[in-house]
């Protein structure tokens, strides 16, 4: 027997209207059964859109969309084995809890005791048991969120699609219910797939992570991907928090930066070719200035329950950002250090004049940086002596 993705896109554009402006822009990628996917990005990067296209409510402009193998673009939204659950919930005020999970059964003319029977099993799976005759009226917006869900699997389709469906939410209750989905779509087996622009949010909850940006996918990969190895500069800024500093990549697993070499695990490219290096705040640790692989002055602290955040400033005018357990004091001259594995090595799109050029102006930068640095070096000296 073929095995067919369960979600597939070749090469689909989207237009809206007679504009010219292309909100997607030939996508492509496939979706595995019974995995949890999230389509992250921020506001009209296109994510949204996606979805709209799998559950029928757009229409492709070019392309093909497949679903289990089957193409789907000419498939009406009630003949596609998926269900939508949006950001507002969509659910009928007028009716009970036990009314709106039992309502896609009543379309398909299903038996009294069958419904009864599937909307128990379904309540007690989204711990809603005993709420079947509470008005939606008077449940809470986690509640409601399960309610919203409860109709979604009753019919066990093979996709769930999720638009932003915990942004009502506060953060507390967002949290658990972060946890509830990723819990529920395991136990089920089904496909998720769930729109969100919260970069924590995707990193805790998906298998799979498509970012978005500007009607492009720019990266896919899992969490620990998409947050340690970022393709590019964007990607390095949306997905969390980033020290970015352009570098060289002298050869193999050494690249230069701030006026130092340091060794890194990244190989592959050109000798001597620009790169970006991405060190995470969380992964630099303070030190006494001289046994860090540098110094820098800090700047401003904040402190933010879990972690001090701390702006630090190196000699070259670089500003370091650190989250850190140890408390600093501003004005001080702290040591930062960092491992071959903390320091993540981003290539650069450029035509090979870009290259030549940059080579070049690195090349005088990196001498008047070190001689600035002996500079600094021989007046501390003297200011010692």
């Amino acid at each position: 027997m073929t095995h067919h993705p369960i979600i597939a896109f070749h090469n689909v554009t989207k237009i809206f209207g007679d504009s010219d402006t292309q909100v997607l822009k030939n996508i492509n990628f496939e979706l595995e059964e019974g995995k949890f996917y999230t389509l992250l990005g921020a506001s009209g990067s296109g994510k949204s859109t996606i979805l709209n296209i799998i559950a029928g409510l757009l229409d492709v402009s070019d392309g093909d969309v497949y679903l289990d193998g089957k193409r789907i673009n000419d498939i009406p939204i009630n003949k596609r084995d998926v269900h939508t659950v949006f950001q507002n919930y969509a659910l009928f005020p007028h009716m009970s809890v036990f009314e709106n999970v039992a309502f896609p059964l009543q379309l398909k003319k299903m038996g009294k005791v069958e419904i009864a029977k599937r909307v128990a099993e379904t309540l007690k799976i989204v711990r809603l048991e005993g709420y079947e005759k509470r008005s939606i009226q008077k449940l809470s917006g986690g509640q409601r969120q399960r309610v919203a869900i409860a109709r979604a699997i009753i019919n066990r389709p093979r996709v769930v699609l999720l638009d932003e469906p915990l942004s009502a939410l506060d953060l507390k209750l967002r949290t658990e219910m972060q946890y509830e989905l990723r819990d529920l779509q395991q136990s089920l087996g089904i496909t998720f797939v769930f729109v969100t622009h919260d970069q924590e949010e995707a990193l805790a909850m998906s298998d799979w992570i498509f970012v978005m940006n500007d009607g492009e996918i720019v990266q896919s990969g899992t969490p620990v991907d998409i947050y340690d190895e970022p393709i590019n500069h964007f990607v390095a800024t949306f997905i969390g928090e980033s020290n970015i500093i352009d570098g060289i990549m002298i050869e193999d697993y050494l690249v230069a930066f701030n006026g130092k070499r340091f060794e890194a695990v990244d190989g592959g490219m050109r000798p001597n070719e620009p790169v970006q290096v991405v060190i995470r705040p969380e992964d630099l640790q303070i030190t006494l200035p001289d046994e860090g692989k540098l110094q820098v002055k800090v700047d401003t602290q904040l402190f933010r329950g879990v972690h001090y955040e701390i702006i630090a400033y190196d000699e070259l005018g670089n500003e370091w950002l650190i989250h850190s357990t140890r408390k600093a004091i501003e004005g001080e001259i702290i040591g930062l250090d960092f491992t071959p594995e903390d320091i993540h090595i981003m290539r650069l799109n450029e035509t090979e004049e870009e290259f030549d050029a940059r080579i070049e102006e690195y090349v005088e930068v990196e001498e008047h940086e070190d001689g600035l640095i002996n500079a600094i070096e021989e007046e501390r000296h003297e200011e010692n002596t």
